[in-house]
């Protein structure tokens, strides 16, 4: 064999490293894995371990391109039920584990490791919060770590993962820096959507819609207030408006999906007045496209218009988190008039459903002709009878408002507002549903709110003259511990969200230390996505402020040219074309530089003595440090002279420039 192809060959050493990155670079992106794409990579994985151990032989090459064309032939053929971006990833993945089996030579080593950068850049694209990029990072360092393999064989495992991760610690600072300098340009091109799962709210309702959401202790969003906050009760994030209903479901109007699918924003907002508050949302990725906010929410971020219905709409759907402020004025009336298209949506119903709560509203409506006595009639109707409020309802017939309202009497937020609705309606007023959540859980260190999925809530809006759409909750009137203390002041995690998520960090709740460390831990990943997330052209205008004072472009110039020289500085350094000059005997500089503090106190070394003679007249000249310097002498007798052990050296070393440091203060005191 030539010496150039011995050279090529793959070192166990490196194939131990590539076992490892395998595993750990797909284990993020199973999510986005098709069953194929799963099996492949699975085959692919044990393969590899079977030339690791000598067990089998690398595949013949016309094995590996059938592979890859049934691979490419299948995914041609799902793509439109994944999406395309989802299509590119798997094809992307497929052809990394595949050339991960037939590598030969250190050049196939060198072109997996940059695909495994190219996977670890994808995953991202999917989750971005501080602890899953920090896990990513910790891939990158080990997918470094196969670099390191290929030119550093001769060294352990321990002593390649170090190097691995050092260098890429030591590019964290250029990074850091890249980030602050470089201006936040718009995206070069458009990516094509992930066909992925939705998560939060849906469009449509029924009764058992927010019974789900009530088992999953994802986090919706947070919340930060620049001032104090309102209390839990007031706390309505208002996200969808449903004016539809079938008898079953309720759903959005054609007119506000046309809105929405056009991005059509209203063009007869009331005027922001009155007091306000003024917050930040920083909504988690939901793959939709509807917002959160307190009545009436204004917002002026890019990319979000406010609908007729008085609701936020991002006209991009949330793949990933989403930074917005808003300001919300209470005081602001919805619809002072009323459309005649509007009222009739508003008191449409289906015939021949629920024919008894139809009865039962006309009969309110006879006693009580003022619409604001009959609804408050109809919510002490709820108190007055004997109602429960229950996540686990009994079920219900196609009268479904009729089963619930006048025999089961037992039902969630959901049963109790379209039964509302319902009434209202039959009785004459305008009325429609409004699902969002309700409450939130305060971190006091950060002071944010948490607003989780079991938290999804649902309540009324009827409209009445000269007031509007003014909101009615009935949970209120049943469970009023539900509104005052939140979810959690009336439920049970054991019998709602931690059903579905038998690990959540929330079940620390109940144990505070435990619960604090929680807390801070979510800080953190709050104050990553406020500053890291969110840090956008205005905030990077803000920070550059701050450094410069006035941004002129003489003074952007200047200090962008000197980041670049510094990073330039850097890398140079960190390739060895820079070096800066460095004791290389370190043991007989710290030696000599006790010798020169002796020489200031009168004891002076002469040229042919060595360090025992010296060590005698030390001793004979300055009594107060003998003990110590001839300690040290022989420290410095056994690192020169002797041969010692690596551990022996590296202990004796330690002990030499300690006792060294000793001396020098206590001459200098001297």
């Amino acid at each position: 064999m030539k010496p150039s192809q011995q050279q090529e060959i793959i070192s166990r050493h490196s194939l131990l490293w590539l076992l490892i990155i395998n595993a750990v670079i797909l284990l993020p992106l199973y999510d986005k894995l098709t069953p194929w794409t799963m099996a492949i990579c699975g085959i692919c994985l044990v393969w590899r371990y079977g030339i690791f151990m000598g067990r089998v032989a690398k595949p013949p090459r016309l094995l590996v391109t059938s592979l890859a064309l049934a691979s490419a032939l299948t995914l041609a053929l799902v793509t439109s039920k994944i999406g395309l971006l989802n299509g590119l990833i798997n094809l992307l993945i497929l052809g990394y584990s595949l050339k991960y089996i037939e590598m030969r030579d250190r050049r196939d080593v060198r072109i997996v490791v940059i695909v495994g950068y190219i996977l670890i850049a994808i995953t991202l694209l999917g989750q971005q919060s501080f602890y899953f990029s920090t896990l990513l990072i910790v891939i990158a360092a080990i997918n470094t770590c196969v670099l390191v393999s290929l030119y550093r064989e001769d060294v352990k495992l321990y002593e390649t993962a170090r190097i691995g991760f050092i260098l890429i610690i030591q590019s964290l600072p250029l990074a850091a820096l890249l980030f602050l300098v470089f201006p936040r340009l718009p995206p070069l091109w458009l990516m094509p959507q992930m066909k992925t799962a939705q998560t939060g709210l849906s469009d449509e309702v029924s009764f058992g819609e927010i019974g789900r959401l009530t088992r999953s202790a994802a986090l919706a969003f947070r919340v930060k207030f620049d001032a104090a906050p309102p209390s839990n009760h007031q706390l309505y994030w208002r996200a969808l408006v449903l004016e539809d209903y079938d008898g079953q479901t309720w759903t959005q109007n054609e007119s506000i999906k046309t809105s929405e699918a056009n991005n059509l924003a209203s063009s007869s907002m009331p005027a922001a007045t009155g007091p306000w508050l003024k917050y930040s949302v920083i909504a988690q990725k939901s793959n939709q496209h509807w917002l959160f906010g307190l009545d009436v929410a204004f917002s002026d971020t890019a990319d979000i218009i406010q609908l007729p219905d008085y609701r936020l709409y991002s006209t991009k759907s949330l793949t990933q988190t989403f930074r917005y402020s808003v300001k919300s004025f209470p005081s602001v009336p919805m619809d002072i008039t009323l459309t005649d298209n509007v009222r009739n949506i508003n008191l449409r119903l289906p015939q021949l459903s629920n024919p008894r709560t139809h009865k039962l509203a006309k009969s309110f409506a006879t006693r009580y002709p003022n619409p604001v006595k009959r609804l408050n009639a109809m919510m002490n109707y709820f108190t007055e009878q004997a109602y429960f409020y229950t996540l686990t309802p009994p079920p219900v017939g196609p009268q479904q408002i009729d089963d619930f309202l006048l025999e089961n009497k037992a039902g969630f937020c959901v049963h109790y507002a379209s039964a509302l609705t319902v009434m209202a309606r039959a009785s004459g007023i305008p009325a429609r549903m409004v699902t969002g959540y309700q409450g939130g859980e305060w971190n006091k260190q950060a002071q944010y709110f948490s607003i989780y999925q079991y938290m999804a809530h649902a309540w009324v809006e009827v409209w009445l003259e000269n007031r509007g759409w003014i909101r009615l909750d009935p949970t209120s009137m049943i469970a009023p511990e539900r509104i005052l203390e939140g979810f959690d002041g009336y439920f049970q995690g054991g019998d709602s969200y931690f059903i579905d998520s038998p690990f959540s960090t929330l079940r620390l709740r109940d144990y505070p230390l435990l619960n604090e460390l929680r807390q801070t831990l979510a800080s953190i990943d709050f104050y990553w996505s406020v500053w890291v997330l969110g840090f956008d052209s205005n905030k990077q205008e803000q920070v550059l402020h701050k450094l410069l004072g006035k941004i002129t472009t003489e003074k952007l110039a200047f200090f962008m040219l000197s980041s670049l020289a510094l990073i330039m500085l850097v890398i140079a350094y960190s390739a060895g074309l820079l070096r800066f000059s460095r004791d290389k005997d370190k043991i007989s500089s710290a030696y000599l530089r006790v010798c020169r503090l002796l020489d200031k106190k009168g004891v002076s070394r002469r040229l042919d003595q060595g360090p025992i003679d010296f060590c005698h007249s030390v001793e004979s000249q300055l009594p107060v440090i003998a003990k110590d310097f001839s300690l040290l002498t022989q420290y410095y007798i056994a690192l020169k002279y002797r041969t010692l052990t690596p551990s022996g050296r590296k202990s004796t070393t330690k002990l030499f420039i300690r006792l060294s440091r000793q001396l020098k203060l206590k001459l200098i005191k001297l």
